[in-house]
């Protein structure tokens, strides 16, 4: 549905967009990840048509859209900020666009009356927006973008600015409405949880290019990057040599004179080669005696109790401290200054450079 190609962009003379190429398919939901300043606002809207790249092309369809207009483009956006019409009711923002482009008044008052019923807002149609909730502002504001059924649309975090459990409820409710509806989304946020919640495939942007694309569990799971694992979720990160490697390909680490099997990477290693080792703080165990072919001795150094779980602080050999969360309920209680082995799967710590 929407193809990127090589796209670059530059504010006085500084580098936003480093030459990205991306592909949106039909119906997917497709989020745009990352820090502060990456490039995720100036990809949407060189997308809307609201800035033009310096190179590149944009193709929506098979056809490139690159040189036109926001309004000759078929994609519409929803802000943060909703940009709802203030002096105008629930019902009149929506059928905006439909009165503009000339619809007749039932036509307008039926799709209207659709949209209502998408969003879970019957009976507000007389309502002003300042009579709204903010998670009832930004429903209108999506009812508004696609009752023109734009084959995509653009959601510039339009959740940012609800609360937590009101944003966790509007991503359940946007997912569900983006379904029914089958319109291609391009969504921006630097929200990992909302990202691994809500998308089919996730692009973690690092100054202007991107760093990794994939279904969020390939992210989560399967990171390739220092950068990618270290920004969704929590890690532990374990700077190991390489000394050699087992039948499967699978390399042999050495972490302070410890060695173990490490699962085997996405890129080649060969013995002398530094990596690290990416270790989520949830599939860490604490145990009193060694078990399994990964392990490291370590001392307890702090825990604190979170409700759930338990956070614990393990010093290694060489110094360095890992966090480690455990379910508080069914974990063996080590004391703090006790020796402690952390242990883990091999297959779910992924190596990265």
């Amino acid at each position: 549905m929407l193809e990127l190609r090589g796209l670059k962009k530059s504010f006085d003379g500084v580098r936003v967009l480093n030459g990205i190429s991306l592909d949106v398919g039909a119906g997917e939901f497709v989020t745009l990840l990352g820090p502060s300043g990456c490039g995720k606002t100036t990809t949407l809207r060189i997308v809307a048509g609201l800035t033009a790249p310096d190179e590149g092309q944009v193709l929506l369809g098979g056809r490139d859209i690159t040189g036109l207009p926001p309004e000759k483009r078929d994609v519409n956006t929803v802000f943060q900020s909703y940009a709802l019409f203030p002096h105008m009711s629930v019902e009149r923002n929506i059928s905006y666009g439909l009165r503009v482009r000339g619809e007749r008044k039932d036509q307008w008052h039926r799709r209207v009356r659709e949209m209502l019923s998408l969003v879970a807002l019957e009976g507000f149609e007389k309502r002003m927006p300042s009579q709204l909730s903010g998670g009832q502002r930004q429903r209108v504001a999506i009812a508004r973008s696609v009752v023109l059924n734009p084959k995509l649309l653009l959601l510039d975090e339009p959740l940012g600015a609800l609360d937590l459990k009101l944003r966790q409820q509007m991503q359940r409710e946007l997912k569900d409405i983006q379904k029914r509806l089958g319109i291609a989304f391009l969504y921006i946020t630097h929200d990992q949880e909302e990202a691994l919640n809500m998308s089919d495939r996730i692009a973690i942007m690092r100054e202007g290019r991107f760093e990794q694309v994939g279904a969020p569990e390939d992210i989560y799971e399967r990171p390739v990057t220092r950068f990618a694992a270290g920004f969704i979720g929590q890690s532990n990160f374990l700077d190991c040599a390489v000394e050699g490697t087992l039948d499967d390909g699978a390399p042999v680490l050495n972490y302070f004179g410890r060695r173990f099997p490490g699962r085997k990477p996405g890129f080649p290693v060969r013995p002398g080669d530094s990596v690290s080792l990416c270790l989520r703080i949830e599939r860490i165990r604490l145990l009193r005696r060694p078990s399994g072919e990964c392990f490291l001795p370590g001392v307890l150094k702090s825990r604190h109790y979170a409700g759930g779980s338990i956070r614990e602080i393990v010093e290694l050999p060489g110094g360095q401290e890992v966090l480690a969360i455990q379910q508080s309920a069914s974990e063996d209680r080590i004391a703090e200054g006790e020796q402690v082995f952390m242990v883990w799967n091999r297959g779910e710590a992924a190596l990265v450079q």
